[in-house]
């Protein structure tokens, strides 16, 4: 087959909204979207295969349902741990380069989990480290897919692409967990891993065919520390980031004690085995692929925030139910429901979190996004674990079903994000009646001054449009930035911006967005003296 070039489906022709606001498989109309979204259906089957497989290994190495709910554990703590690197990198390099070759890592782990296991060296540290090694290709992976999904589909599409990969993601819920308790039960649990490894290795393939058109980059690429630092400057100067980063760890800090205690869960039912795993596993999925097909309606219905607390609601209930099931039905039962309020929420904010980005910092900012949910996935599974250890899963499951409900309530009341949303489209021609001078002949970093004349009856209203240029301003990756007043000429302010180099410096030009624009204009309509206000350039001698 030949390879797919974004530019002969261009999703700007593709994606024209249907009739029906933000259809749920409109998506899949564009054949690059339609191509990357099987590849993620295929790397999340493996997931799902290997995290069955790891977990039930787990219960036949140990009974400690703190070894089991490890395994959780070690599958999500590399993303917290790797997040913000992983982020920057996929930010600076060909992102379909990276995408291939964390599908090799993924594979070239599953093989070596294969020879341990034939060789009969598994035990229960080593089990954990290989998963954590598997966890780390996760890591890198998931950064990089989440930054290209918006190349692909206009900013009105963005929901439904979501939530197809909300499909894709609970779909190979159901087809990993049978696909390996069939292996599992049939031939053995080191098959899992080996048909793992054959499609983490198609996978690679298939992302292969892809041409990304290349973006180019006058300036170079950014040096990854420089990276790191803005990324995570850009997410702690968002308020709407800093939101949805407190939602996402409060919900999967609760949500992990289903998934981390399942597998003993299914031991405790009559019956209980592979098979029940496997079971409720699936139905998990089922949930949560006929809540995202109702997700276009249900946002149409409440917001974000009400949507977000009436399935943390559903979620407890569920749970609670999973508690106390006295056999495989009523167990079924709630965990259909759990993954229809555990995909409702977890969508509702990944849709949040992508709408606060700007292309420039979006594999960064998703990566901080989804060390939110590792990281309180892993600490969440470790705490319920140890709680079901002291005491029973019933009481575990139970707690995490009640906090979790009160923890949501007191943080959408409490921790708020703003009124509506910015424009984050590229706005550099904005920019260019003010372009920077010629690099200066010396290194160092750069001080920018800004003066401003301000009618003294203004000022308080002046200055708050200041501190909205100080969170602009560092979040475009500047390293400090104060307002100085004047105390001889009390019209006189001036605005100081540090930047790291000048090509930080430029870089801040080519970062800045329609927001920025017209946060610019707002301060110039304070500005009383003739003509813009005076620029000055400085750069600092060592």
């Amino acid at each position: 087959m030949p390879p797919i070039h974004p530019q002969e489906t261009p999703p700007q022709a593709v994606l024209k909204p249907p009739r029906r606001s933000l259809a749920a498989l409109e998506p899949l109309r564009a054949p690059v979207f339609r191509l990357l979204w099987t590849t993620w259906l295929m790397a999340n089957v493996c997931m799902w295969m290997s995290d069955v497989a790891s977990a039930w290994m787990m219960t036949t190495l140990t009974t400690s349902p703190i070894w089991v709910a490890l395994v959780q554990t070690a599958s999500t703590l590399p993303v917290f741990l790797l997040g913000i690197p992983s982020g920057a990198l996929a930010d600076i390099l060909d992102r379909r380069r990276w995408l291939v070759a964390t599908q090799f890592w993924l594979a070239g782990t599953a093989v070596v989990l294969c020879g341990a296991i034939a060789l009969d060296l598994i035990n229960a540290p080593l089990l954990l480290a290989l998963t954590f090694a598997n966890g780390i290709g996760l890591a890198l992976r998931w950064p990089v897919f989440s930054a290209i999904v918006p190349e692909l589909v206009t900013r009105p599409m963005l929901p439904a692409a979501m939530g197809l990969n909300g499909i894709a993601m609970n779909a190979s819920r159901i087809i990993g967990p049978l696909v390996a308790g069939a292996l599992i039960a049939s031939a053995g649990t080191v098959w899992v891993f080996v048909l793992n490894a054959l499609l983490s290795i198609a996978s690679g393939f298939v992302i292969l065919r892809w041409r990304r058109e290349q973006r180019p980059q006058p300036l170079g690429r950014e040096r990854l520390i420089s990276a790191m630092r803005v990324g995570v400057q850009f997410v702690r100067q968002s308020p709407r980031m800093r939101a949805v980063l407190v939602r996402v760890a409060v919900s999967f800090l609760h949500s992990s004690a289903v998934m981390a205690l399942l597998p003993l869960v299914a031991r405790g039912l009559q019956g209980g085995g592979a098979g029940t795993f496997t079971l409720l596993l699936a139905s998990m999925g089922a949930g949560a692929i006929v809540a995202v097909l109702c997700l276009p309606r249900l946002r149409q219905r409440w917001t974000r925030d009400p949507l977000v607390l009436r399935g943390t609601l559903l979620l407890s209930l569920s749970t609670a139910t999973v508690a106390v099931a006295p056999h495989v039905g009523v167990a079924v039962l709630g965990c259909f429901f759990c993954g229809a309020a555990w995909i409702t929420v977890a969508n509702s904010l990944s849709v949040s979190a992508q709408l606060s980005l700007p292309d420039w910092v979006r594999a960064r900012g998703m990566s901080m996004y989804q060390m939110g949910i590792m990281g309180a996935s892993a600490i969440g599974a470790a705490l319920w674990g140890q709680v079901a250890t002291v005491s029973s899963l019933s009481a575990s499951l139970l707690v995490a079903s009640v906090s979790g409900l009160l923890s949501m309530a007191l943080v959408l009341r409490y921790v708020t994000d703003g009124p509506g949303e910015d424009d984050l489209s590229p706005a550099q021609a904005g920019w260019a009646a003010r372009p920077p001078p010629e690099a200066p002949g010396e290194s160092g970093q750069v001080v920018v001054m800004v003066e401003y004349i301000i009618d003294p009856a203004r000022a308080r209203a002046f200055r708050v449009v200041m501190q909205q240029t100080r969170r602009a301003r560092l979040s475009e990756g500047a390293i400090a930035w104060e307002l100085l007043h004047d105390v001889g000429q009390p019209e006189r302010y001036v605005e100081q911006i540090v930047d790291e180099s000048w090509t930080e410096h430029l870089r801040r030009f080519n970062r800045a967005t329609a927001a920025d624009l017209a946060l610019r204009e707002r301060r110039l309509a304070f500005h009383k003296g003739e003509g813009l206000p005076v620029v000055t350039r400085y750069v600092v001698q060592r």
